[in-house]
């Protein structure tokens, strides 16, 4: 019974971090840029778009699709940032509990 206590003891802590983990990821926020900076986005931890700013530069007529390509790559470039972070993040959470179980692999 001591080994079941045990893995009920290392679940609660893992639940626990894992809590602590999801609290730190809403926190999280990412830039993303494109067009050398020319237009920057800004995402929360659930990919929230939190800002979005475009140069006065890129407001001419006819650009309309560059612009919107280059808001796509900022978008882009923020949620692969937004998402390695979280990654980190969960990692953090839960080093050292992963092998609480043998074969028991971690839904992400």
């Amino acid at each position: 019974m001591k080994d079941l206590s045990d893995i009920m003891r290392q679940a609660q802590q893992m639940q626990q971090r894992l809590q602590e983990a999801q609290e730190k990821m809403e926190q999280l926020t990412a830039e993303g840029a494109s067009g050398g900076g020319l237009v920057r986005v800004t995402l929360r931890g659930k990919g929230e778009l939190a800002a979005l700013v475009i140069d006065s530069s890129l407001m001419t007529p006819g650009d309309r699709e560059m612009v919107e390509d280059l808001v796509k790559a900022a978008h882009a470039d923020a949620r692969r940032k937004l998402d390695d972070a979280m990654a980190e993040a969960m990692k953090n959470a839960t080093g050292g509990l992963g092998g609480m179980l043998p074969g028991f692999k971690l839904p992400f």
